[in-house]
């Protein structure tokens, strides 16, 4: 007994030290904001040869942090009011208040006064800025010329929270280089393609094939999600005392969420959960991530291709430049694009990243990959790493004569970190011959409107009907079928 005991003390205390351990602000998928996610991921070594200069680089980034959207607003609000029902049904059946936490009696969303919402918020003003000093700072070679919009074009989505994010990181990337005021800013311009017709930045929302497919998947993942919310209403209504619903579970979770990446609280709708319950609603996020933006079917990175597109040929751009020794100034070095999860998601799948060799042979032959592992199985695939606010893909073009094989070469960075890529044998620096051949060749061979266009439905073959027939047929209802073939014939 005395030895169990111990045992039982000692799983407690390592259950205890464990959780003192966790920040649930590196576990909220993609409301994740971006210095928790840089947290997470250790600092890889620079393993560029000697010898080697970036000549052009190319970044992909998700906007910064951002409010709740005016539709989740009003949700915290129904969650406010159902807080409300529960603690008075709990209080006119004289049970316990003893476990319900304080903060929960009489809880109003602090977003309640609100009339706008999704906007890019000062967190993600600070993201984008300190992002385009810190590559500014990285690759001085690239940014050393004077500012014109055809060397550094910068483009953003017409949704004001990425287009903002563009500012921000054109204020920092250029910051000491103008005339104005005493921060020496300058201005710089951001464009924008119209939200109906940009394939390269908005491609969900032009494909018509995708569109109809994540509708048709949406109830299934919701399916997928009920047993984990489930059990974890259980946990909550027998720890609490309060007769929760999974509704108020999932809002409770994107409270969370909301909390302790808007406004750094994590002691309040976070403490509800314990630690094994948030990586459990993190994975089920994840996985949602994984099916309708990811790897869960070819459709969500192949709408992708036009980006894809745009970035190689800005590359193949930037090589003739250097081989024709094209003076400066007068070519591109930096194409910055500024959007969304629905963006950087797919064109991380594009690039075959955190994905092993053998799921990477699987995606280029269009095939199906297995979901995410259920916690507390480990699992490459979080959205806390793939695409967390002012999350970003760069790929920098980098020169180096002195190697006989190739001569340019492609580095990737993950937020800033280099990253293998299993269709470059696990490396994160691919000659570039090699990453067009094997990242990039297999999905450019799918054109966007093949992939995206919805074929219209062979309509069923049905005998003409005149207008006499269908008198024929309100006026003499009971007629058998060979009566009414004649009729139709007159």
């Amino acid at each position: 007994m005395f030895a169990i005991s111990i045992l039982v003390l000692l799983s407690i205390t390592a259950q205890l030290t464990a959780d003192h351990g966790f920040d649930v602000r590196h576990h909220l998928s993609t409301v994740t904001t971006y210095d928790a996610a840089k947290d997470i991921v250790k600092a890889s070594a620079n393993n560029i040869p000697d010898g080697c200069t970036p000549i052009h680089l190319n970044l992909v980034a998700r906007h910064g942090a951002r409010s709740p959207t005016i539709k989740r607003m009003r949700e915290l609000d129904k969650l406010a009011s159902h807080l409300e029902e529960l603690i008075k049904d709990a209080e006119e059946q004289k049970m316990s208040l003893e476990k319900v936490p304080l903060w929960l009696r009489g809880w109003k969303s602090p977003w309640r006064a609100k009339l706008k919402g999704g906007e890019l918020i000062t967190k993600g003003e600070e993201e984008m800025y300190n992002l385009g000093i810190r590559i500014r700072e990285r690759f001085p070679e690239l940014f050393e010329e004077e500012y014109h919009p055809d060397v550094y074009p910068i483009k953003a989505t017409q949704v004001p929270r990425a287009s903002a994010s563009a500012v921000a990181f054109g204020i920092g990337f250029l910051s000491e280089k103008g005339t104005l005021g005493p921060a020496r800013h300058r201005a710089f311009a951001v464009t924008s393609e119209s939200r109906a017709s940009d394939i390269i930045l908005r491609f969900h929302d032009c494909c018509g094939k995708y569109k109809a497919f994540r509708k048709s998947q949406e109830p299934a993942v919701d399916k997928l999600k009920e047993s984990v919310l489930d059990e974890i209403t259980s946990a909550l209504t027998s720890r609490y005392g309060l007769n929760f619903t999974r509704k108020n579970v999932a809002m409770l979770w994107f409270l969370c969420k909301q909390e302790a990446s808007v406004l750094d609280i994590t002691d309040q709708a976070c403490d509800l959960f314990s630690p094994s319950e948030v990586a459990l609603l993190e994975w089920t996020d994840d996985l949602e991530m994984f099916i309708l933006k990811g790897y869960g079917n070819s459709i969500n990175y192949r709408m992708g291709v036009p980006l894809l597109a745009d970035v190689v040929q800005s590359m193949e751009q930037a090589i003739k430049a250097k081989e024709e020794k094209h003076a400066p100034g007068s070519y591109e070095k930096a194409r910055l694009r500024f959007a969304h999860a629905e963006t950087v998601v797919p064109f991380t799948c594009l690039l075959g990243l955190f994905l092993d060799d053998s799921e990477f042979q699987k995606i280029q032959r269009e095939e199906s990959l297995e979901p995410p592992p259920k916690p507390p199985q480990s699992r490459n695939w979080r959205g806390s790493n793939v695409a967390p606010f002012a999350g970003n893909n760069m790929l920098v073009l980098h020169s180096c004569p002195s190697n006989s094989a190739s001569k340019y070469f492609v580095q990737v960075l993950h937020n800033e970190h280099p990253i293998p890529m299993a269709g470059c044998n696990g490396s994160d620096f691919c000659p570039f011959e090699e990453f067009k051949e094997k990242i990039v060749a297999p999905h450019l061979k799918h054109d966007y409107n093949s992939v995206c266009t919805v074929q219209p439905e062979e309509p069923e073959h049905k005998p003409a009907t005149s207008k006499l027939s269908r008198l024929f047929r309100w006026l003499f209802p009971m007629q058998n079928d060979d009566t009414q073939h004649t009729k139709d014939e007159l």
